[in-house]
């Protein structure tokens, strides 16, 4: 049986089948998954301590009403980074990473949800 929020907003997240993508050269290379939930692997280049780099994440599933969740599974120093979203477009979501330690060069491991949502 459906929910209440499947009904009135869409497709809820849950039990959902994602994908998995790998940036190529560098940590500002944007990326390409349409799917719901997914993975992010990071390039491994240097990022300095106290910069920030951003890249997009293109995703058909994206509207620009939705909520993108992102968390930082694996890959990183304890305390070295800090990953947000900073902006969310229809077909599209951007991913800032902010170094907060010292430079260091690792590939991160990001986990991202969609939340399908609506403007009232």
């Amino acid at each position: 049986m459906a929910s209440l929020f499947e009904i009135g907003a869409g497709k809820a997240i849950g039990y959902t089948t994602g994908g998995a993508v790998t940036q190529a050269t560098s940590k500002a290379t944007g990326v390409t998954l349409n799917q719901a939930a997914g993975q992010v692997t990071t390039h491994d280049a240097s990022l300095a301590g106290g910069a920030e780099v951003s890249f997009t994440v293109t995703n058909d599933k994206v509207a620009a009403t939705d909520v993108v969740a992102i968390s930082l599974q694996s890959g990183a120093s304890t305390g070295t980074y800090i990953v947000s979203i900073s902006a969310v477009a229809a077909g599209s979501f951007d991913v800032t990473l902010s170094n907060v330690g010292t430079t260091a060069g690792e590939a991160l491991v990001l986990n991202y949800a969609v939340i399908k949502a609506a403007a009232s």
